[in-house]
């Protein structure tokens, strides 16, 4: 599946589980390159791409580019236009969305207009089957294709729609990209089984969030803390009627306490912050919604038919305790298979029906979880652990600053040294800006935990999900 989020991809997807098939989701974004690559790790056969060019920009390229390498007997193409009507259609052109004709394809709706309906679902085995290739984001090296079975998929949305809880009064605001596993999970999947009206967008633009919102009575958001960041600092905000937004989840990345406060203040919604990975189809731990307090600065507790623990760094056999620092683990009914064609990773992650996150945790008295940071994110100042979020959290408490990220440079004598990136709610102070807020750091940090690099950035690079890339943040300005 190669396209953004249209009623194609959601009829694909299930058609394509239906019929017995294996769903590899992919970004419409891809280079030619990066495409090329998951096609030929994954040994997809069939695929079902966007052929629109969007003002310029061709959706089609990146697989006309890699279309000969690849084992593909078909490409069935989708438009954005395809499921409009006809006023909107001719809106769409008007705004330079054009369907064109590409050599050797289907249409997919000529496929639906032509084909029987299947009557009967393919036979599988809900446990051991694949139902999905979910590639993990590649944040911190070489993605690898997550092996999701049915029971995996069936599982994480009913554990989600159950918990939130989702209504069927609900209506669910789409903006999540579906290819990427929190999409998947938690605008489609979980929306499905709670039985509610979902509203896709394809992109996430922030007017049309809000206006989507406000027109549509969206009552459910789930999002990355950059689309919650984004409404607080819009100038218009005040303009729209957000209120019929009751649930907000946000995932993917550590949601600041700041903005988590003040986009319900906003909104009156109740956003709380909550934890997974594509290892566990996006199902790990959330904040409760009833029943219960979020926490600051906790992922909270595990969902229902979920285990979490945290374990030693140096020996994952050791439980640690309450307070303790160590990686999180996870167990249940969402947890992977394996990873497709990679024993050698599977083994390292997986651990009697174990999964091994790769994220630093500790947990509180009481059992609710806290990230303290990415295993590889940590930074070691002369052997004094720094972890970037803590510093984040400082940064964006302080007025001026609309978005931070935290990375470890290397250091002559301390091995390593902490440098921050901001992005400042008036680019207009620049450089000026700079004294102030490092000043603020030192009044609220130990000295070891201080940036002693700070950088003024337009934007910081994010995945597709909204994701901090910290190792772009690494790379020399030359490679940004």
């Amino acid at each position: 599946m190669l396209t953004p989020n249209i009623p194609q991809f959601v009829f694909g997807y299930f058609g394509i589980l239906r019929a017995g098939g294996v769903v590899v989701p992919c970004s419409p974004l891809y280079k030619e390159r990066e495409l090329e690559a998951q096609l030929l790790d994954s040994g997809a056969t069939m695929i079902v791409a966007a052929n629109d060019v969007v003002g310029g920009n061709d959706l089609f390229a990146s697989l006309e580019g890699c279309r000969r390498k690849v084992p593909l007997s078909h490409v069935i193409t989708a438009s954005v236009t395809d499921y409009l009507p006809p006023i909107k259609r001719r809106l769409a052109r008007l705004a330079k969305v054009k369907n064109v004709s590409r050599r050797d394809t289907v249409p997919f709706v000529d496929i639906v207009r032509k084909s029987p309906p299947i009557t009967k679902a393919a036979d599988v085995d809900p446990s051991s089957d694949v139902a999905a290739l979910q590639y993990t984001g590649g944040t911190t090296g070489t993605s690898k294709g997550a092996m999701l079975t049915h029971r995996n998929l069936l599982s994480a949305a009913f554990i989600a729609a159950a918990t939130l809880p989702m209504e069927a009064s609900d209506v669910h605001l789409a903006v999540l990209p579906l290819f990427h596993i929190f999409g998947m999970t938690g605008v489609m999947n979980a929306p499905f089984c709670g039985g509610g009206c979902i509203v896709l967008l394809p992109r996430f633009v922030i007017s049309e969030v809000m206006s989507t919102i406000e027109r549509e009575k969206v009552t459910v958001f789930c999002g990355v803390p950059t689309m919650y960041i984004a409404v607080n600092n819009h100038p218009e905000v005040a303009k729209f009627d957000l209120k019929t937004v009751r649930l907000a989840f946000s995932g993917g990345a550590p949601l600041p306490v700041a903005v988590r406060k003040r986009f319900n203040e906003l909104t009156g919604g109740n956003l709380v912050e909550g934890y997974g990975l594509t290892e566990s189809a996006a199902v790990g731990t959330t904040n409760p919604f009833r029943g219960g307090e979020p926490r600051d600065g906790s992922v909270g507790l595990p969902f229902p038919s979920t285990d979490a623990m945290v374990v030693s760094l140096d020996d994952p056999d050791k439980v640690l305790g309450t307070g303790e620092i160590g990686e999180l683990a996870l167990k249940g009914p969402q947890v992977m298979k394996g990873y497709w064609n990679n024993k050698e990773e599977t083994d390292l992650v997986l651990r009697d029906g174990w999964l091994l996150t790769g994220d630093i945790a500790r947990m509180d008295e009481a059992g609710y979880f806290y990230i303290v940071d990415r295993k590889k994110d940590m930074v070691s100042v002369g052997g004094l652990k720094v972890y970037p979020r803590e510093v984040e959290e400082v940064l964006f408490e302080h007025p001026a600053v609309k978005e931070a990220a935290v990375i470890g440079i290397p250091h002559q004598y301390m091995g390593e040294t902490v440098k921050a990136f901001v992005v400042l709610k008036d680019p207009a102070k620049g450089e000026s800006a700079k004294p102030e807020i490092l000043e603020y750091c030192n009044t609220r940090l130990a000295n070891y935990k201080v940036p002693r690099e700070l950088d003024v950035v337009q934007d910081l690079p994010k995945s597709l999900v909204g994701k901090v890339l910290r190792r772009k943040l690494r790379e020399p300005p030359s490679a940004q």
